[in-house]
Order: C-alpha cells, then sequence, then structure tokens
C-alpha cells in the first residue's frame, strides 16, 4: 500500500551541514519527529546548535514561542547510526554536491530505510533520474530542492525523475506545504529552475570580475541597486559556497555542453586555493574577522 501524506510522522535527513540542520529545523517545526543523520558527530552537535540558535533569534523576534521553540527540539533526534532511519516514512539527503556521492548513500539508504518508505534528494543540480536508479525503488525517489537558508526561503523546488509516479510526488509537495514552504515543479534537466538561472549570473559576474570590469564592491553594488536584489551575486556567492557555485556550473556545462556555461577561470582559481566564501573565512570578502 502506498504511504499517503498523512502516514509521514517521521522524516530522516542524512547530512547535517548547512542544507541538512535546515531541513530538519523546518520539519521538526512542522511537527514531524526528525531524525538527523550525519557520519560525524562533531557535525550532529553543530547543527543542533545551530537549530537551537536559529529558533533563540525566531523568539526573540517575536515570530514563534517559548513553547514551539522547545517542542521542535523535542521532535529532533540526532544519530551517526543510520538504523533509527528505519521509522521514517520520507528520508531527504542534503550531502555536499557530489554525484558519487549521492550514488553511494542512496544505495545504503535503500538498506536502512523502510521498504515503502520515499526517498527525496536536496541536490541543486543533479539529475533526479541517475539518483533514483541507484535505488530499488525509482518511482518513490524525487528531487526536494530546498533554498537556503531553509528556515527563512520560502521556496522548494519539486523535480520528477523519469520513474517518480503522480502519488509520490504529491506526498512530497504536501509534505512541504506542511513545511510552509511554496513548491514549484521544475524538469529533471541540469540545474533545474534555480540555478539553471540563477548560477551563470554568479559566474558573469565572477568573469566581470575576472576581466577587470568592475572591483567587487562595484559590481555587488551595481546589481544590488541596478536590479533591486537584496544581495550582490559576489555576496551571494560566498554565501553559497564558492565550491558548490562551481560543481554547479560544471554539472551544467557537462550536461548541456554549451560554452555559456562554462565556469569562468577565476572561480576554479579561487575553489583550489580554499577560498570558499564565508565557510572558510575568506572567498570573495574577507570575513576573518567577523
Amino acid at each position: 500500500m502506498a504511504i499517503q501524506a498523512s502516514d509521514i510522522d517521521t522524516i530522516g535527513v542524512i547530512g547535517a551541514g548547512q542544507m541538512g540542520n535546515g531541513i530538519a529545523h523546518v520539519a521538526a517545526f512542522a511537527g514531524y519527529q526528525v531524525v538527523l543523520n550525519d557520519i560525524s558527530d562533531a557535525a550532529l552537535q553543530r547543527a543542533k546548535a545551530t537549530v537551537e540558535k536559529n529558533l533563540s533569534r525566531q523568539l526573540k523576534k517575536g515570530r514563534i514561542t517559548a513553547d514551539q521553540a522547545s517542542a521542535t527540539l523535542d521532535r529532533l533526534t540526532l544519530s551517526v547510526d543510520q538504523a533509527p532511519l528505519k521509522d521514517a516514512q520520507l528520508l531527504i539527503e542534503a550531502a555536499t554536491e557530489n554525484v558519487e556521492l549521492k550514488y553511494r548513500i542512496f544505495e545504503g539508504l535503500c538498506k536502512a530505510a523502510s521498504p515503502d518508505a520515499l526517498l527525496a534528494s536536496n541536490t541543486s543540480s543533479i539529475s533526479i533520474t541517475a539518483i533514483a536508479a541507484h535505488t530499488d525503488r525509482p518511482e518513490r525517489t524525487m528531487g526536494m530542492h530546498f533554498m537556503n537558508p531553509v528556515p527563512v526561503m520560502k521556496l522548494v523546488e519539486l523535480i520528477r525523475g523519469m520513474a517518480t509516479t503522480d502519488e509520490t510526488y504529491a506526498v512530497v509537495k504536501a509534505v512541504s506545504e506542511k513545511m510552509g514552504k511554496t513548491t514549484v515543479e521544475g524538469r529533471d534537466m541540469p540545474g533545474f529552475i534555480v540555478n539553471r538561472v540563477l548560477m551563470p549570473y554568479i559566474n558573469e559576474a565572477v568573469q566581470a570580475l575576472y576581466e577587470g570590469i568592475g572591483s567587487v564592491e562595484d559590481i555587488d553594488v551595481a546589481m544590488k541597486l541596478g536590479t533591486n536584489v537584496p544581495m550582490g551575486p559576489l555576496t551571494l556567492a560566498d554565501f553559497i559556497g564558492l565550491d558548490t557555485c562551481l560543481a554547479i556550473m560544471e554539472v551544467l556545462h557537462d550536461g548541456f555542453s554549451d560554452s555559456k556555461y562554462r565556469p569562468s577561470p577565476l572561480l576554479r582559481k579561487y575553489v583550489e586555493a580554499g577560498w570558499l566564501g564565508r565557510k572558510t573565512g575568506r572567498g570573495f570578502y574577507d570575513y576573518s574577522s567577523k
């Protein structure tokens, strides 16, 4: 019997990084029991601290109550062992944007998860059809791409693989909406909707910097004030992570074989230097003193 949206009371989140802790936060806040799984206990503890900090910020701003914050944390379970994932009816992978890593994770989840459980990937660009082919349930596998930071951003991109059923899509859409998200459906093409448009924009800003068209600050100010966006493209790249930007550009370039998606040489150099943005203390801006 196929799982219905009303059957889902426990969600497994695999990967306790920037996206994983945010997904765990909104799922637990929405009333789901959440098992946050990672191979690193230190990563899990950092994730819990981040959830606590974000809940505290929401509480101080009057957006949630103390009871809601406490209940959210009570619904969150941390685990380095995948055994508790057996209780989840929906598992959401939120690991690094690496194709081979995601394939290995989904192959492992098929052994750890309940036979009836639905599988979803938070990938921002990788083929859902290819990921689903590494599972024993491609019809119950799909993309569920949250935006960063998850507790703040309202969008979830829903992506069907070639085999994804309407029933699976309907359940994941309902779960997304219970988490307070607005959903859009994108085709299973490299980058889907958001990154198909966003990453070439960021990449072109990096290329403009590379060609000396403007300084980092001038490019960001020009785009903020010229297009009325909240932050410039280079600030946004630092926020996302330059390694992630490069990985998505490479997926686009490989997927379409079109030179317009060629990653800027400067973007590649920053990644080679380990200047990945806010998370490493340096990207296009220096965050070491902040």
